[in-house]
């Protein structure tokens, strides 16, 4: 018979370090030899230069796109999406890409947590790999009154829903955005509420069109577009999908977000779509393509009614259009 001896070495499986844990080290460090070799060079440079690194998850793109998404109008062009974004943590401009300079996508963990039956921590590496990424053409529809079509990379919410595991008294779904003044510098602002907050019913998480992004354009999501995770909700104003996720929790609680936390005569938890429902400081009856700066009539629920109007029968007297 034969038999193993152990090692002195050698650990069980049951230690091993988590992958998440294991590349943030790994980042860390390799981040910590590239400052040493730029300690002359501006801080904001040296950030960018880490934030250059090989993504490790570009193997994973393009993704198999499902052509159950399908548009009514072309796709934007990315040298005009890439330079149309809302993204306050880091200007208050649209071309937010030349603020990104200290933004650092890797290392990212992601916390799940709330009334899930085990909370749980994860690598964005580690939750990519958990779930089949594919790509979705999905129109966007800003509550400014201007639109885009956009092919975004990623993964149904209601996947990491099922892993979760939420519990029977989990309503709400409250996602945040990172908090680091030193990477955002818009953090600094004391009038806003940081971080940024967004929450969903439980089942508008779980409808078919709700949708974490990784991916743009058949490869990673650059920095302005949210990276590493963001949310995609075509149906509803495009300020309530969330950019640079690091927690998701479950709650018996309706979150106040952001928007309704800063202006809420003018923002609400819903937020969803309606041509006929005018902003109080302007009309929605119809918006702008960024890309050919037509005007095109605005449909209600941004043209995705089959998928989600259900969701809000019996709530006619809620305010679910701001």
């Amino acid at each position: 018979m034969h038999v193993r001896r152990t090692r002195g070495w050698e650990l069980p499986e049951a230690m091993a370090t988590p992958e998440h844990l294991y590349l943030t080290r790994r980042t860390a460090l390799t981040a910590a030899a590239g400052l040493i070799g730029a300690a002359a060079v501006p801080a904001g440079a040296a950030a960018q230069r880490i934030a250059n690194l090989p993504d490790p998850s570009a193997a994973l793109y393009p993704a198999r796109r499902n052509e159950a998404f399908a548009l009514d109008r072309p796709v934007t062009p990315e040298a005009r999406s890439s330079t149309v974004n809302n993204y306050y943590e880091f200007s208050y401009a649209k071309n937010v890409a030349p603020a990104m300079g200290r933004f650092m996508p890797r290392p990212w963990v992601v916390k799940v947590d709330g009334l899930v039956e085990k909370p749980f921590e994860i690598g964005i590496d580690d939750l990519v790999k958990k779930v089949p990424l594919e790509e979705r053409l999905y129109r966007h529809r800003c509550v400014e009154a201007w639109s885009m079509a956009v092919p975004w990379t990623g993964f149904p919410l209601k996947a990491l829903i099922e892993i979760a595991k939420p519990l029977s008294g989990a309503k709400f779904v409250k996602l945040e955005t990172f908090n680091d003044p030193k990477m955002a510098p818009n953090q600094k602002d004391f009038r806003l509420p940081w971080p940024y907050v967004e929450g969903l019913t439980l089942a508008e998480a779980g409808n078919e069109l709700a949708f974490l992004v990784t991916g743009v354009y058949g490869k990673p999501a650059p920095g302005q577009f949210g990276a590493p995770l963001r949310l995609a909700l075509p149906w509803k104003y495009g300020f309530k999908s969330i950019k640079g996720i690091t927690r998701i929790s479950f709650t018996d609680k309706q979150p106040v977000s952001f928007w309704e936390d800063v202006q809420g005569a003018e923002y609400g938890f819903w937020a969803n779509v309606n041509p006929k429902v005018p902003h109080p400081r302007w009309s929605q009856a119809s918006e702008e393509d960024i890309a050919t700066g037509e005007r095109r009539p605005t449909l209600l629920y941004n043209g995705y009614g089959a998928f989600v109007a259900d969701l809000y029968k019996g709530r006619e007297a809620e305010r679910i259009w701001y």
